[in-house]
């Protein structure tokens, strides 16, 4: 009789434990998904991001070990090749490990790195997704990202960048007429993101909307122009992380009737003068 294979170091068969990349949405524990308040309830442990709102957290197991792993601006309190020897180091341990991410983990969550460091070391991953911050905000907002007469596509681009650097986008593109474009964590750019923007075409009078810790008590939610989107952060004491949405339909959460914008395709200046 032939020797059973001993388990490779690459197969998940050989590591004990498992772990759940799960999205924890915009922050209102109740958009959390049916699934993912099951499995942050079963965890062992808790790897958390420093946007995961104190709802969600509240769900998890008394028994069960969090552990803060969150990112600020200039600021990674834990390097993500650590973040990724700990969850595989708990995973071997045979613990099930939650590995709990704002928002969706795979839209600007790092969720494919991590994904990939687990597969490589040898343990099983699933991932479950979350309602994306700007899905859940914009909504929370009442406003559409999409609209059939104002809007016929929505782009996501990061706006975070290296210190001192500003995002590399295809800003001609974001330009161009009747789409949403959001931004996350465009705080500490949005005076380059706008003159970019200007500068490729962009109208001035576009309606823009910046909100802060959307979804949760604390929530700040401003609008202005695109010409003015700096004073608007500023006005309003915006720090961040927050989202921006620039397009035609951010006026649709602040007023404008769908029958007057249906009918006509209107200007950006008659946007404004429906608003109150």
């Amino acid at each position: 009789m032939a020797a059973k294979a001993e388990p490779h170091a690459n197969d998940p068969a050989a590591c004990p434990g498992r772990v759940v990349l799960v999205g924890a949405g915009p922050g209102d524990p109740d958009l959390l998904t049916v699934r993912a308040a099951r499995l942050i309830s079963e965890a062992d442990v808790i790897f958390a991001d420093r946007l995961v709102g104190e709802g969600v957290l509240a769900l998890a197991n008394p028994a069960a070990q969090i552990v803060p792993v969150g990112k600020s601006k200039g600021e990674h309190s834990v390097p993500q090749g650590e973040i990724h020897r700990r969850m595989i180091a708990a995973a071997q341990a045979g613990k099930f490990v939650v590995r709990l991410k704002g928002g969706d983990p795979f839209i600007f969550g790092r969720g494919g790195e991590e994904v990939e460091a687990l597969r490589a070391a040898g343990v099983a991953v699933d991932v479950v997704p979350g309602i994306s911050a700007a899905l859940g905000c914009a909504a929370d907002a009442q406003i559409p990202l999409t609209h059939r007469d104002v809007a016929q596509a929505v782009t996501f681009v990061t706006g975070h960048a290296a210190l001192g650097a500003e995002p590399d986008l295809d800003w001609v593109a974001l330009a161009r007429p009747n789409q949403t474009v959001v931004v996350y964590m465009g705080v500490g750019t949005a005076e380059v993101i706008a003159e970019r923007l200007l500068d490729a075409g962009r109208n001035a009078a576009t309606p823009v909307a910046v909100i802060e810790n959307g979804t949760r008590p604390s929530e700040v939610r401003a609008f202005g122009r695109l010409g003015d989107l700096a004073d608007v952060v500023q006005a309003n004491g915006i720090a961040g992380p927050a989202l921006l949405v620039i397009g035609e339909v951010v006026a649709l959460a602040q007023g404008a009737p769908r029958a007057m914008l249906k009918a006509s395709r209107p200007t950006l200046a008659a946007l404004w003068e429906m608003l109150p």
